[in-house]
């Protein structure tokens, strides 16, 4: 094996985190070549910051790391080496200036992700990443060298060191479709199922709410939900009205615990508190008041601070006596019950929980098992809810696995040259 082979890396996949390893790797003087399934790299990237970009969030490092769930103690050492700080200042280094809204989330100042994009692929050019398009990976050949389908037929390349960030399963029209499972499952890596990640969930409506309400948000609502012990847990925050059930960034945040309890029980039953600005017996008392000639919407309106879908859920969920008796119905807009059956398919959601498991990887995320293959990005098995923190994770581990690389080719060498 010569020396110009051994400073030869493959990354496989073009999202942030092949894009960021390839970045790394190049500044570390090694010849890069970059291969993406797609006709151009960054798809799913672009299509997250359509709304607007959502590129990391500013709160505190330790309650960042947090949101990493059962994951943070290894997703936090990545962001110890790659923060939202070093995010925003990497993305000032390409011209794009950030800024932190009124929720903490930061986003670029125009904040679009194609001039973003732009820049970054176009240093990557300068620097000298050869990018390959339409070459979907197809696994390992029986001498250990990468195949790739391509257009004009299967293409085998044979690098020093591999990094894998071939996405999870999600929106898979954009190229992130899960299929290397299965070739890793075949080479014997350690895996663990992709399930739905910031993701809707299903809820029996009637037709009348399913088709007059969907799309309709539930602003300023409070959900109370028992952890896997059984502890009572709560969170404030907004969801979203859908055909068919409840999805939003409340949903989302609360996902993980949904899906275990649905895993364990069959359904999840979520509570929601429609007017978290009561009491319970200040609402009762209000809603005692002499009703004359209001409906009950409008008397839920007036004396409860409801709106026409948080009055619609009151309906789907009370009988006549309930709404008759104004401390039953008190109880129930302060916990109105929803059954939730399933979480929606992988490819509607925005990420996938699961994939690589980090007890098969190192700490330079390299698979134990394959040395001198690396893994980053939404492949791994970790989740976050939105709010800028998925971003990150798959850019700090881009970061970690082609520093990775590149401190191992650069330990290998020596040897493997005498």
């Amino acid at each position: 094996m010569n020396a110009q082979h051994l400073r030869h890396v493959a990354v496989v996949g073009g999202g942030p985190a092949g894009l960021m390893a390839a970045e790394q790797l190049r500044q570390a003087g090694l010849a890069v070549d970059l291969y993406d399934a797609m006709g151009s790299v960054g798809r799913k990237f672009l299509l997250a910051g359509k709304g607007g970009l959502n590129l990391t969030h500013g709160e505190p490092f330790a309650d960042f790391v947090g949101r990493y769930g059962a994951r943070a103690p290894e997703v936090g050492r990545w962001l110890a080496e790659f923060d939202a700080l070093a995010l925003r200042d990497w993305a000032r280094g390409l011209g794009v200036e950030t800024f932190v809204g009124s929720s903490g989330r930061v986003f670029p100042s125009d904040l679009k992700a194609a001039p973003l994009l732009r820049r970054w692929v176009r240093r990557l050019h300068a620097a000298g990443v050869r990018f390959h398009m339409h070459h979907r990976w197809l696994g390992w050949s029986d001498d250990g060298a990468l195949r790739f389908a391509t257009p004009d037929g299967e293409r085998a390349a044979a690098p020093a060191a591999t990094v894998l960030a071939l996405g999870g399963g999600s929106w898979p029209q954009l190229g992130s479709d899960g299929r290397w499972m299965a070739l890793l499952a075949a080479a014997g890596v350690d895996t663990a199922p992709l399930e739905p990640a910031n993701c809707g969930f299903e809820c029996r409506w009637s037709e009348h709410l399913a088709s007059r309400f969907a799309g309709a948000p539930l602003k300023a609502v409070i959900a109370h939900w028992q952890d896997d012990d059984g502890t009572p847990r709560q969170r404030q925050g907004e969801c979203v009205i859908t055909r068919y059930g409840i999805e939003g960034s409340l949903v989302y945040a609360i996902g993980p615990a949904l899906r275990r309890r649905i895993r364990a029980h069959g359904t999840a039953t979520l509570h929601l508190d429609l007017a978290p600005g009561y009491m319970p017996d200040v609402l009762a008392a209000r809603l005692a008041a002499p009703r004359g000639k209001h409906s009950t919407g409008d008397w839920l309106r007036r004396r409860a601070g409801l709106d026409a879908a948080k009055c619609a859920l009151v309906f789907e969920h009370a009988d006549r006596m309930t709404l008759a008796d104004p401390a039953r119905l008190a109880g129930r807009i302060k916990a109105l019950p929803l059954t939730l059956s399933a979480p929606r398919p992988v490819a509607e959601a925005i990420s996938t929980a699961g994939g690589v498991r980090l007890e098969a990887l190192d700490g330079a995320l390299m698979l134990r098992d394959r040395p001198g293959t690396f893994c980053a990005g939404e492949m791994l098995d970790w989740e976050a809810p939105t709010g800028g923190y998925l971003l990150t994770a798959c850019f700090a581990s881009g970061w970690r696995a082609g520093r990775g690389a590149a401190a191992w080719l650069a330990a290998a060498a020596p040897a493997r040259s005498g």
